[in-house]
């Protein structure tokens, strides 16, 4: 699987960031409802915590999308903040947030810690 966006961005435009792929994924995945797919971002042995929410840890591709589709998000995020490893964001009904990505060479997300404000 490409991890990689789909569309490449000419050369004279600058590419989406993981992280922006990441949460255009993750938006993509709030109005579809398509939660396999987008736990296929992760590595197979991938973690997702949340600190300050009582939920997690989750170890494992196959926990991560079960975590997903059992209590799946229902609002989509805009980035704040756009760096490969620590990012800032919003969601849609307010509230702002952190996240802390950590990448496998092959570009799967190898850990993600989310953090709410």
């Amino acid at each position: 699987m490409n991890r990689k966006s789909a569309a490449k961005a000419p050369p004279d435009e600058p590419r989406m960031s993981r992280t922006a792929d990441h949460v255009d994924a993750f938006n993509l995945a709030v109005t579809t409802g398509d939660w396999d797919t987008f736990a296929d971002r992760f590595a197979a042995d991938a973690t997702m915590r949340f600190v300050g929410v009582p939920v997690g840890p989750f170890e494992g591709r196959a926990a991560i999308a079960a975590a997903y589709r059992e209590n799946p998000p229902g609002e989509t995020m805009v980035l704040l903040e756009d760096g490969d490893e620590r990012a800032r964001f919003r969601w849609s009904g307010g509230g702002t947030g952190s996240m802390e990505l950590r990448w496998a060479p092959d570009g799967a997300v190898q850990a993600l810690t989310v953090s709410f404000d």
